[in-house]
């Protein structure tokens, strides 16, 4: 039995897969601690992934050589590309997962993985020693009482610490329902200097699909050609999909929840806890849009081999018995029959100010925070810091250099960036509109970007970076096709006609021709017989033809956002020394100052992101640092 080991992690929610997996596969020695070995990465809430903005960054997952998105491919049930009517930065790729099966497939990956060891168990302490006037971590102990050493850990426990679950005013300790809360480990940190805060979650109840009438729903099947979310090839699109449904609220059924705000945990104070704003419970709904007649549900299947669906849209805290009455007022649920009813949850979190851009934090070394205890919300905004924390500590146990990616670089970049430099005061959520930068940072191109990173870092296999390399040759040679070959008007008049573009007077090329409206490469490749006859020939396929159209389309939009990022860069080429004492600096605002120590920016450009701090206070710093 091994008790020394490299890296250990703690918690097997999607944050400590994906940490665990990284440093694995880097070559660490790694543990990973969990309370319970047939939860890994766990759908606690909803059994999806992706969606807008989320599904760009398990694209970027994937290109680094995380795992969420194959596992996620392997167990899809419905896939949907959301946005498709916006414009390309605004596409986002949203699956639709086997709950059990993507659970089970995390274990097989993980229990498969050199280098890397399993022990079911709860950690509630650290082991910290001083070294040179600042602590650094040396291991954990568990409830059980063992002791394993490392000199970095990731703790990664999700909604554990300190759990608190609330139906109505019933309340009892768990992480979720049928499990424990975790304890020791906040209030240790606490006591070594650590700020720490509650934050709220919920989920809705699940429903039996065997007791509703189908009949009274919208139907919403997936896309007719779904993707996928891995680059990989041996990676396959859903063949079969199973349909989810829109499901409406109405007058009566908020009539009913509303029989319930005495007993509200949430309206009667019984939750500290600051809750999700952009997911709100359908109590907190009524609260805030009272003059809304109805709300729209989506009723999702949680697995092919179940009879358990997910009402998405109806979290709930509520007494259980006003929960059944009201789903009964719905349309169709009438007989509904449940399999538990929805509840909120508090626990702890620790604000990541409090964390270096590699998720290290400021206080220990080779300590590391990843996922909830950041104060995120998603599988997804989890599995990133996950991956990036797993990568660091393995890279600093070896003397390597930090790896950072950039607001430009990525939607991880943005997100870590957030976190660390301005905080969170709710759960925090990843939009598009988060992202100076997102025609840069496409879900399609998520490997142009990336892949390259994960290969340097040594995460990227020799199968993935072949094909890579292979799609990347396509694609520029697709885009050099096109901007060399020409079209003649009588080619594609009657196109032109059909979707309202005007005619060609004179032969133009293929690429000026697709950066009009309405005009797509595919129908292009249809009329065109010398197009369609070099995709075939090499064997282009859709992936790599919807990238290069998208490229083409938007050249000019990318070209003047890849100008803007390079000139705010400059700030971050602007280093401010460690440990620099902000208040010294009379000429910046009191506020300013105090921002700035506490944050402790490591970059000119990181300062100017700091809420509080103004362009003039930049500009104060630019003066110093010699710029």
């Amino acid at each position: 039995m091994r008790f020394d080991y490299d890296v250990i992690v703690v918690g097997g929610g999607h944050a400590g897969c994906e940490a665990a997996a990284a440093a694995a596969q880097l070559g660490a020695e790694t543990l990973l601690v969990t309370m319970d070995m047939t939860k890994f990465a766990s759908m606690s809430c909803n059994p999806a992934v992706g969606g807008v903005a989320k599904g760009q960054i398990v694209r970027e997952i994937d290109a680094l050589g995380g795992q969420m998105g194959i596992i996620t491919d392997r167990s899809t049930i419905q896939f949907r590309m959301l946005n498709r009517s916006k414009g390309a930065a605004m596409w986002s790729p949203r699956a639709q997962c086997d709950k059990a099966l993507f659970s089970s497939l995390w274990r097989q990956s993980l229990e498969n993985t050199p280098h890397l060891s399993l022990w079911q168990d709860a950690v509630n302490q650290l082991l910290i020693e001083e070294q040179e006037g600042r602590g650094e971590v040396r291991g954990v102990v568990t409830q059980m009482g063992v002791t394993f050493r490392a000199k970095a850990v990731i703790l990664t426990a999700g909604t554990f610490l300190g759990g608190l679950m609330h139906i109505g005013r019933n309340s009892a300790e768990g992480g979720r329902a049928g499990d424990s809360a975790s304890h020791g480990l906040t209030e240790q940190l606490i006591g070594l200097g650590f700020e720490a805060g509650r934050m709220k979650t919920g989920t809705p109840a699940r429903i039996d699909v065997r007791s509703l009438n189908l009949e009274k729903f919208e139907r919403q099947d997936g896309d007719a050609e779904p993707s996928k979310f891995s680059f990989l090839g041996s990676c396959k699109p859903v063949e079969e999909q199973m349909p989810c449904y829109l499901v409406y609220t109405s007058q009566q059924v908020h009539d009913t929840l509303r029989t319930g705000f005495a007993d509200s945990p949430l309206f009667q104070g019984l939750i500290k806890g600051i809750g999700p704003r952009y997911c709100p419970s359908i109590e907190d709904k009524l609260r805030t849009f009272a003059d809304k007649d109805f709300h729209q549900l989506f009723l999702e299947p949680e697995g092919r081999d179940t009879n358990e669906y997910y009402l998405n849209g109806f979290s709930s805290s509520l007494p259980w018995q006003v929960q059944c009455a009201a789903l009964e007022q719905i349309e169709g649920f009438q007989n509904v029959r449940i399999y538990r009813p929805g509840y909120a949850i508090e626990y702890d979190y620790f604000p990541p100010t409090q964390l270096t851009h590699t998720l290290e934090t400021k206080l220990i070394g080779g300590l590391y925070f990843a996922g909830q205890v950041n104060g995120t919300t998603g599988y997804e905004e989890a599995a990133a810091q996950g991956l990036m924390a797993g990568i660091n500590a393995v890279r600093k146990l070896r003397g390597e250099g930090e790896v950072v990616l950039s607001r430009d670089e990525a939607y991880i970049g943005v997100l870590i960036d957030d976190l660390v430099t301005k905080g969170v005061d709710e759960p925090y959520r990843m939009f598009t509109s988060r992202a100076e930068y997102r025609i840069l940072l496409r879900q399609d191109n998520a490997d142009r970007r990336l892949t390259p990173i994960g290969r340097e870092i040594g995460l990227v296999s020799d199968e993935r970076w072949t094909e890579f390399e292979q799609k990347k040759s396509l694609v520029e040679s697709l885009k050099n096709f096109i901007h060399a070959q020409g079209v003649g008007p009588e080619e594609i008049s009657d196109y032109l006609k059909s979707v309202n573009s005007a005619q060609l007077s004179q032969k133009r090329k293929v690429s000026e021709v697709l950066m009009r409206n309405n005009i797509s490469l595919f129908d292009l490749i249809e009329l065109i017989s010398p197009l369609k006859k070099f995709v075939e020939k090499n064997n282009i396929g859709r992936e790599i033809i919807e990238q290069v159209e998208i490229e083409v389309k938007y050249s000019g939009y990318i070209e003047r956002e890849r100008a803007n990022a390079d000139k705010l860069k400059r700030l971050e080429d602007v280093k401010i020394p460690e440990g620099f004492d902000f208040l010294k600096l009379t000429s910046i605002t009191i506020e300013a100052r105090q921002k700035l120590s506490k944050i402790r920016p490591t970059t000119v450009g990181q300062a100017s992101r700091i809420p509080g701090v103004s362009p003039a206070d930049i500009n104060v710093l630019l003066i110093f640092f010699g710029r």
